[in-house]
């Protein structure tokens, strides 16, 4: 018989107690486990109000804004460029402003601000605004025109922060539109891919011209078919005087070609409006993007 096992019978008859082998101790590691990174997700609209008329000369800076609606490589680059040569329409490049957010650092900040009636909404409404204004504020003109594609995503948002806003709606030939935002990356997305994309542009530009009442559009192809006959009518509809000069941009807004916030390459470069591209056939048009065409009077 064992020594154990032995001792274990001299253990029980005494104390009640048995001596078992312990299990084999985990390996000790100093490596810290990796925190599990959450899932981003959509960021809920914030609560805002809409400001009343009598309530604009408090609440807003800015007067009368102008915001072209535009997909993705559709020509907006060109068009603020030709409006920045007015003499009263600054244009500045994409500013993005509906990604300026505003959170608070405590409880009670939150409670001070709905306190004067500003939610987090409101908040950043009013840094929108400051912000918008002061760059129209530098430039010295009257009417600050805004282009940014991703502003269609929220037009019911702009148009609330801002009631008295103006809206021009720049459409081009969908193909068109796909085909150049595949060019601009053609190793970040195939054809097929930057068709799609594009297309959530186009639906959400589409979205804004039924939502939004008393808008000009413009088409890109009429742009560079006739710019003078184009920009009288947009000036019409803006309330300025069509100005010859619009027209050479490049004499007057040579350095505000940014990379990465609007077109930059050389066709935008030259200063002058360009010939665009042949119009595609019926038969160059895929599924995917056939029903915009037909509602932009694409096909024929």
């Amino acid at each position: 018989m064992s020594l154990m096992r032995n001792l274990n019978r001299a253990l029980t008859a005494t104390t009640g107690l048995q001596v078992r082998k312990a299990a084999p101790a985990a390996p000790v590691t100093s490596a810290k486990p990796k925190p599990v990174a959450a899932k981003p997700g959509k960021r809920p609209t914030p609560v805002y109000r809409c400001p009343a008329p009598e309530e604009l000369a408090t609440d807003r800076l800015l007067r009368q804004p102008v915001f072209i609606m535009s997909p993705v490589r559709s020509g907006s680059t060109l068009l603020r460029m030709l409006l920045n040569a007015h003499s009263r329409l600054h244009s500045p490049h994409e500013t993005h402003i509906r990604r300026l957010e505003v959170d608070y650092g405590s409880k009670l900040a939150q409670r001070a601000m709905s306190a004067l009636d500003l939610e987090r909404g409101d908040l950043e409404h009013l840094l929108w605004d400051r912000v918008l204004h002061r760059e129209l504020t530098k430039s010295g003109k009257d009417f600050l025109v805004e282009k940014t594609p991703s502003n269609a995503f929220v037009y019911r948002r702009i148009k609330d922060c801002w009631p008295d806003a103006r809206f021009v709606f720049l459409l081009r030939h969908p193909v068109s539109i796909a085909q150049s935002w595949h060019e601009g990356d053609p190793d970040k997305r195939s054809y097929e891919e930057a068709a799609a994309d594009a297309l959530r542009y186009m639906k959400a530009v589409d979205n804004a011209r039924k939502g939004l009442t008393g808008g000009h559009t413009v088409r890109y192809e009429e742009i560079t078919a006739d710019p003078e006959k184009e920009m009288r009518r947009l000036c019409a509809f803006l309330g300025v005087d069509f100005e010859p000069a619009m027209l050479d941009y490049g004499k007057r807004d040579g350095s505000q070609v940014v990379k990465g916030l609007g077109d930059w390459r050389d066709k935008i470069r030259t200063g002058s409006v360009q010939a665009g591209r042949a119009l595609p056939g019926d038969d160059d048009i895929p599924p995917l993007l056939r029903p915009m065409c037909e509602a932009w009077g694409y096909t024929s």
